[in-house]
């Protein structure tokens, strides 16, 4: 049953009076000794270390827990080419939500375009973009790009990532896909199938759409088909970019209705309301629904209700309001504290991979009560109707990131670390006031 979350314009703005983010100190200055310790003379001696060893610019500077959140602003969430500037809401909330969910500060970085009476124009321009994020850097142990377009999103991630030695990550690529293929793996399990056998179908071929084939790929599934607006990407079509050729497949199918006849999976981020009832119902047996275009699915989940009736299926979308919502903070903020808790030098796809399945084993488990009470209106019992952990769930922080961590070392993108010293600063983050 969807719950009525529904906030005004008005609240909306008040809660956004003087923005979302501030500057903290974690030693404030409080006399002439503090001031001596934070600037001159003292500051010398860590300039000095940092000079002879740049690598301790980890342990002496905010780097070490601090990520850039970078935007253009051409692709919002849900509004599209909007510009750099009016991205900032979006880039602080994004700054809110690594602080209260994994305690990582961040900092909004909105890159401008070229300007023509005050205002972005064109189209995003990679090499801008890199030039840019490569010499802020220094600052920051992690890069999160965020609402920049496709294909351009592709490059700019590809090459910052080969030009730093920090994780470089695109959630509107990866976030989604990682917390798919955590649904898409208790799916597996609830209908007693394997992931190398299953059928899945994407519909939409943008960043999240490739990025989801890739990591359910990564994760085993075989038997996987694309489509963006004129249908399935086969391998007889010559208007696929490279990103659709690398997911061609020789299908018969001409039309996303065509494709998921059988299929036992559909994922959609691409429009709302291009999926109908008789569609879904010619799926597979106890099929799995993933409709995450917002704020309207490609098919409303009573939509998919009345189609099924009494038979068995599972339904996610991008929705707080209903069940089983694949929400990106399940994502970024464990990945990129478990990438900088190991000093990793990259968020690759076996730390993704590790995530996915630490999301989902943690779905599998007893809810604690005080996490129930938040949520009076649904039953919080691993099942066709939870499916996804809870983003208020503080065992996340523990679980999701642990598993980040010792993917990155195993995968050798980290150096060997203390895992039991890192869990102990997990559980004490975990404990700790969130956001604070």
């Amino acid at each position: 049953m969807a719950q009525n979350l529904t906030v005004t314009r008005e609240q909306v703005l008040e809660f956004h009076l003087g923005g979302k983010v501030r500057l903290g100190l974690p030693r404030p200055v409080r006399s002439t000794r503090d001031l001596c310790l934070a600037y001159t003379p003292g500051v010398a001696q860590a300039v000095k270390e940092l000079a002879a060893a740049p690598e301790k610019s980890f342990d002496y500077t905010a780097r070490g827990n601090l990520v850039a959140v970078v935007s253009d602003g051409t692709a919002i969430l849900g509004l599209g080419d909007l510009g750099a500037l009016a991205s900032v809401p979006v880039m602080e909330g994004k700054a809110v939500l690594f602080k209260s969910f994994g305690d990582v500060d961040a900092w909004p970085v909105p890159l401008a375009r070229c300007r023509i009476d005050g205002k972005d124009t064109g189209k995003t321009d990679p090499q801008r973009v890199i030039d840019a994020v490569a010499a802020l850097a220094p600052m920051y142990g992690g890069i999160n790009l965020e609402d920049i377009a496709a294909p351009a999103c592709f490059e700019i991630e590809d090459r910052l990532e080969a030009m730093l030695d920090i994780p470089v990550f695109h959630d509107d690529q990866w976030g989604t896909a990682v917390i798919t293929l955590a649904g898409v793996m208790n799916y597996a399990r609830l209908s007693d199938r394997q992931l190398g056998g299953l059928r899945v179908v994407i519909n939409g071929a943008g960043a999240a759409g490739i990025r989801i084939a890739d990591m359910c790929k990564a994760a085993g599934v075989k038997d996987l088909v694309i489509c963006d607006s004129k249908g399935p990407c086969r391998t007889d079509r010559t208007d696929l970019n490279e990103h659709k050729r690398r997911h061609a497949v020789k299908t018969p199918a001409t039309t996303l209705g065509e494709a998921l006849r059988g299929a036992h999976v559909f994922i959609g981020v691409s429009v709302a309301n291009c999926v109908k009832g008789e569609e879904v119902r010619q799926m597979a047996e106890y099929p799995a629904i993933f409709a995450m275009a917002n704020p309207d699915p490609e098919i409303h989940p009573d939509a998919v209700a009345a189609a099924f009736g009494k038979s068995p299926y599972i339904m996610a979308t991008g929705r707080s309001d209903f069940p089983n919502q694949i929400n990106n903070v399940l994502g970024f903020p464990f990945l990129f504290r478990g990438a900088l808790d190991a000093r990793a030098r990259s968020i690759n796809v076996e730390m993704k991979v590790a995530a996915a399945e630490a999301l989902a084993a943690l779905a599998r488990e007893r809810v604690p009560e005080s996490l129930s009470a938040l949520y009076p209106d649904e039953k919080l019992v691993f099942g066709p109707q939870y499916i996804i952990p809870k983003p208020f769930d503080r065992r996340l922080l523990v679980n999701v990131s642990l598993a980040v961590s010792q993917a990155a070392v195993a995968s050798g993108v980290a150096p060997a670390c203390d895992m039991t010293a890192l869990k102990a600063a997990l559980e004490a983050r975990r404990d700790a006031p969130a956001g604070q």
